[in-house]
Formats: structure tokens, C-alpha cells, sequence
């Protein structure tokens, strides 16, 4: 395609082939594309700054990541105008690459000046879903909920949406119960969700109440002042070492 489409020469598409070999974890990279016999002053001025990104990001980076030269990747060449990178999960090659990025000269304007800028993305969907899906990653929940508010009946429904607003206000995130069931069986759907507490609305001028259905402790409590365990506010991430089948939150 190099001689046929782009008017390559055979030992130019060599080169340019050769040039896609090139992948090292350190500056070295240089000297092996000096060797190609290609002689530019832009050829040069692509080289330090990538040999500049490189050494610095390596000096940078904590341990269990990995800096690397690898020229056979592009990206939109009518895009971006200067470094590219692409990021790969260790293990999970498979997945390609999981965020990338790269060097705008061009990357806003206002009519009058141009800015430039550096970004990089980051595909959430294509890198954690599987991830759950191997059992990689779990949630320890089912649901971002902490609290499920009680309803004691159907005419009582405002009463208990007014209670999961406060408590909402107050950054605790929960939900009301879809039917106004006998309390058991409103605390085995929180139990099937994974929701730590249940909050039982006061009838008849009686105070509210809350129960950590874990430990079947149950207490009074104002929707004003109540918080549950930081532990348990918002799920967490729970990840399984696949050599040592340990979990770790």
C-alpha cells in the first residue's frame, strides 16, 4: 500500500516498516531511527521530544508501570500535531488499548489567539466491564444505596420520599421501598441488594428508626443528624489477586 497508494518508492516502504519495529523502554529508540539513513531537521526535533517524554515520564512513574518508546503507533494524523500515547493494562493486552492521548498545537480558539494543550481519555465501559464480567472486579454492592427507607403503607409514601430527601441532602444516598410490604421482607430485598441499613419511619408521634442489618442493631435516629459508617456511605471497589485469590477493597 506504501508504493501503491502513497507513491512509496520499495526501499522508502522498507524504511517506514523498519521504523514500525522500533520499540524501546528507554532513549534508544533514537539511534536505531538515525540508523534508517533518514536525514531532517523535523526528523530531529521529533526525536529529542520524544526522547524528553520518555526520560521524563520514566523518572516520574511509580512502580508497576511501564514507559515505552513504540513507534508503529499513530493516531489521527490531521489531529494531533505532536506525541501520542496510548496506555495498555499489563495482563489484559487483550483489551487494547484502555486510554490514549496526545499533543494539540491547535486544540481550542477564540477567533483571535489559538491554544494548545496535552489530553488524554480514558474508555471506563471497555476497561472495568471485563473486568466484572471475569469476576476481576466486584462491587460491594449491588447498588450505590446505604439506606432503604421503609414504607409502612402506601398513604405513607410521602412521608417516607421526604425522610430519603433529607438523608439525600446530607450526601447519604438511598431509596425507598417500591411496596409497602411486611418490614421482613422489605429487609430481605435490602439484603438481596446488598444494602447495609434499613430506616424504619416513626408512626403515631414514635421516633424514627434505623437497623444495620448485618449486626441486627436497631436505634433511634434523625434523618438531620444520622450517618451510617464511612465504610458503608458508597460501595466499593473489591479486586481479586488472581495469584493469591486474596480480595483487596
Amino acid at each position: 500500500m506504501l508504493i501503491r497508494d502513497a507513491g512509496a518508492s520499495d526501499e522508502q516502504a522498507q524504511r517506514c516498516l523498519a521504523l514500525a519495529t522500533i520499540r524501546t523502554s528507554d532513549a534508544g529508540f533514537v539511534d536505531r531511527v538515525r540508523s534508517l539513513g533518514v536525514h531532517d531537521d523535523l526528523l530531529e526535533t521529533g526525536l529529542a521530544e520524544l526522547a524528553a517524554v520518555v526520560e521524563t515520564a520514566s523518572a516520574a512513574v511509580a512502580g508497576g508501570v511501564d514507559i515505552e518508546a513504540n513507534l508503529r503507533i499513530a493516531r489521527g494524523l490531521d489531529y494531533y500535531t505532536g506525541t501520542v500515547v496510548e496506555i495498555f493494562m499489563r495482563g489484559y493486552e487483550r483489551l487494547k488499548s484502555v486510554g490514549a492521548g496526545g499533543r494539540y498545537d491547535a486544540l481550542a480558539s477564540d477567533g483571535r489567539t489559538t491554544y494548545p494543550g496535552v489530553g488524554i481519555s480514558f474508555g471506563i465501559s471497555r476497561t472495568f466491564v471485563p473486568l466484572f464480567a471475569e469476576g476481576v472486579l466486584n462491587g460491594s454492592r449491588a447498588v450505590p444505596s446505604a439506606v432503604l427507607v421503609a414504607l409502612v403503607d402506601e398513604p405513607s409514601r410521602p412521608a417516607s420520599a421526604a425522610i430519603a430527601q433529607r438523608l439525600r441532602a446530607r450526601g447519604i444516598p438511598c431509596e425507598v421501598a417500591e411496596a409497602a410490604q411486611k418490614f421482613g421482607r422489605q429487609i430481605r430485598y435490602a439484603e438481596r441488594r446488598g444494602i447495609p441499613y434499613v430506616w424504619f419511619p416513626g408512626v403515631h408521634g414514635a421516633s424514627d428508626e434505623v437497623k444495620d442489618i448485618r449486626s441486627g442493631a436497631q436505634t433511634t435516629a434523625d434523618p438531620g443528624g444520622w450517618m451510617p459508617a464511612v465504610e458503608d456511605l458508597y460501595p466499593s471497589i473489591v479486586t481479586e489477586d488472581v495469584t493469591t485469590k486474596e480480595q483487596q477493597t
